[in-house]
């Protein structure tokens, strides 16, 4: 056969090979304007656009299947987050920062390679109401919307109620970006120490058509180079988070608490307790709030944060948000009431409240 024969016969089938995959283009942006007390030493106000949460994170990325037969696929996620102020990209720069993998499907579950969400965010995801919000989870600790691994091996199945899964990275975060959970510059893979950096999780859940309950550990294991103190292989930072929820037919209820043991802390044993709900008012009107309460072992260090978020839906894909935060710092703690962007942190043992004003936009 020619190769002018041969092309024209792959380009005949390149349709047939199109319509066996499917890929999905998605996204949200999500942005607003927000106002911030008492920040700095002085109690300075701040209002700015936030650039790296609003309600919810903004994002974009293509997903996708292909059906091998036998109830087999393969599946692919590139996702990207990016900041709508800006338009730069989060994770520390990353092109794909939010997820990156590529797997195999089945009735036995799901196993995929790459960069993306441990365990813990499966666990979380449920019975935080208000999950990624501004004034939320991530403000009392930083890791919780960024449960993700570099380098990782995840499995997940799901089986009746029972779902469990479990992940391991043998390089957790590649890409230093400071002193920040975008980029924590413990990039592992090394020969000659080949426990540094490594992260592992597990997962055990039970959901019924309207209650669910879940449990997760993750451990995050340092490295030379490495910030937040885990600077060593032989120092880890572990996480147990307990968690459930309850539906009613207008309403939703969660409750949560993280145990964690930081090596790399001065204060490494806390707890993070949360409980939240969320009512739907009307069908296009809904209010969600949570309180949140983090306490430090063998210290005066604790925190106290209160939630609130009005969402109106003007269309499936378009909504309007209003949310308001206020945080009691207690001790040495100067924790921002925001996760909106840095650099808004009170005075230590200081208060502060934040408001924002938002719109959504899913795609």
């Amino acid at each position: 056969m020619s190769y002018r024969r041969l092309a024209a016969a792959l380009f005949a089938t390149a349709p047939m090979l199109a319509w066996s995959q499917s890929v999905t283009i998605y996204g949200v942006i999500d942005t607003g304007v927000e106002y911030v007390n008492n920040v700095g030493p002085a109690g300075d106000s701040l209002v700015r656009m936030p650039a790296l949460t609003a309600m919810v994170p903004s994002r974009w990325g293509l997903r996708g299947s292909e059906d091998l037969g036998g109830g087999l696929k393969s599946i692919f996620v590139l996702e990207s987050g990016f900041a709508p102020d800006s338009g730069t990209a989060n994770q520390g720069g990353r092109l794909f920062g939010r997820q990156a993998l590529v797997g195999l499907s089945g009735q036995w579950g799901q196993l995929s390679l790459g960069r993306q969400y441990t365990m813990m965010f499966w666990a979380n995801l449920d019975s935080d109401i208000l999950g990624p919000n501004i004034y939320g989870t991530g403000a009392l600790d930083s890791y919780i919307p960024n449960t993700r691994a570099d380098n990782a091996l995840a499995y997940k199945g799901k089986f009746g109620g029972l779902t469990v899964g479990a992940t391991y990275s043998f390089g957790r975060d590649t890409v230093n970006a400071g002193p920040s959970p975008a980029g924590t510059n413990c990039a592992g893979e090394a020969a000659a120490s080949k426990s540094a950096c490594r992260e592992w999780s597990t997962l055990i859940q039970y959901e019924s058509s309207w209650w669910g309950v879940a449990a997760s550990y993750d451990s995050l294991r340092g490295g030379p180079g490495a910030f937040a103190g885990l600077t060593s292989k032989n120092l880890t930072d572990d996480r147990l988070l307990v968690s459930g929820y309850v539906l009613l037919s207008q309403a939703k209820l969660g409750v949560g608490v993280i145990r964690r043991d930081n090596d790399g802390s001065t204060t490494p044993r806390s707890e993070l307790w949360y409980a939240g709900a969320a009512y739907d008012v009307t069908p296009a009107l809904t209010l969600a709030g949570q309180v949140y309460y983090l306490k430090f072992h063998n210290s005066g260090d604790k925190a106290i944060l209160y939630a609130l978020r009005g969402s109106y839906a003007l269309s499936k894909r378009s909504s309007v948000y209003v949310t308001v935060g206020h945080i009691k710092n207690e001790g040495q703690l100067a924790t921002s009431v925001s996760t909106g962007a840095p650099n808004s942190s009170p005075k230590p043992g200081g208060s502060q409240f934040g408001s924002m004003v938002g719109i959504k936009h899913i795609f």
